[in-house]
């Protein structure tokens, strides 16, 4: 029986926008392509049949039988094509994160409310069911009580698009502790950041946060680091859990706090799902059922507003000029 559910366009195909493109694509709800380069988009057309190639973003808002928009374009765009996107009638999928800028983030939020529509922000750990496991886990009392959570996601990048490795990749590591803690965070209270290259493009960033019931949380992130690092470790009383999402099998180990031979008690079981499959089905049935997704609007607003304190911090009186900067550019991409 062929799919009957929404169609969504992929804008962007670029390294992740690809695999955006193939999961929608396998779930038959991939109705055509945008991107700028034609190349790309030839690529794409070639490879997977029956697919539409629209170089014109406007041209694309127009098509009836697009409902779902899925925005994987840098960072610094995302506030405008999504405005655009939710002003045409279209729900959006875009990457994190969905704005650069709380002003804009909580615009956004308030328009898909406005108007009835799905804002999906890409916040993928949210839909992996290793750190779904450890958010059940945490909930049960397996750990005792939350003291600190630690994420470490340390890779090289050769490409440094964004004016920060704070804005690449932190994203993943907040939103992930929030879920998993259920818990809210609170405020910035240190922030650091390293340019490798004395350039203004910061690529090494530590960033400790105060959650509610008073939990810490440090977040490390690196675009210099030639071996890559994706951690996460949750300390309770009782037990601490590590999730090494670089190993092929038993990514998920609950460690027994009072062994001096670190003693393993458990290594919890999941079901082993491409975490992106999941949230692409995640935004399609938000759509077909017209109801909030995990990682909504709200969710990527308390995510950024916390970026935004974070480099308040790490840029000092810099800030200002920057942020102004970026903030005429991204309303110019509108015009």
């Amino acid at each position: 029986m062929s799919y009957k559910g929404p169609k969504v366009a992929v804008i962007g195909c670029g390294i992740w926008g690809k695999n955006l493109v193939r999961n929608f694509y396998n779930l038959e709800a991939l109705y055509s392509v945008c991107d700028m380069d034609s190349d790309t988009i030839c690529a794409i057309s070639s490879q997977y049949n029956g697919i539409k190639c629209i170089c014109d973003f406007n041209e694309l808002l127009e098509t009836q039988e697009i409902k779902g928009v899925v925005i994987a374009t840098p960072g610094h765009t995302h506030y405008a094509l999504v405005k655009k996107a939710l002003l045409a009638g279209k729900n959006v999928y875009v990457e994190k994160p969905v704005a650069t800028s709380s002003e804009e983030a909580k615009e956004l939020t308030e328009l898909a409310d406005q108007k009835g529509l799905v804002l999906m922000v890409g916040h993928l750990l949210l839909y992996h069911p290793a750190v779904t496991r450890l958010r059940s886990l945490i909930k049960e009392g397996a750990l005792g009580e939350i003291k600190y959570l630690q994420s470490d996601r340390l890779n090289v990048n050769f490409f440094r698009n964004d004016r920060s490795v704070m804005w690449d990749l932190t994203p993943h590591d907040l939103s992930m502790a929030a879920y998993v803690l259920d818990k809210k965070p609170l405020s910035v209270k240190s922030a650091v950041g390293c340019s490798v290259n004395d350039d203004g493009i910061i690529d090494i960033t530590h960033i400790n946060i105060n959650f509610e019931d008073n939990i810490n949380v440090h977040l490390s992130d690196s675009w210099i680091n030639p071996v890559k690092r994706v951690m996460l470790t949750v300390r309770g009383t009782e037990a601490t859990a590590v999730l090494d999402d670089t190993l092929s099998e038993n990514k998920l180990v609950i460690y027994d706090n009072f062994s001096p031979e670190k003693r393993i008690i458990e290594m919890p079981d999941y079901i082993e799902i491409e975490p992106l499959k999941l949230e692409c089905q995640h935004f399609l049935s938000c759509i077909e059922n017209k109801i909030k997704p995990r990682s909504d609007g709200l969710n990527g607003y308390e995510v950024v507003k916390i970026l935004e304190d974070a480099e308040k911090i790490m840029l000092g009186n810099q800030y200002d000029s920057i942020s102004e900067i970026k903030l005429v550019s991204s309303r110019s991409k509108l015009d």
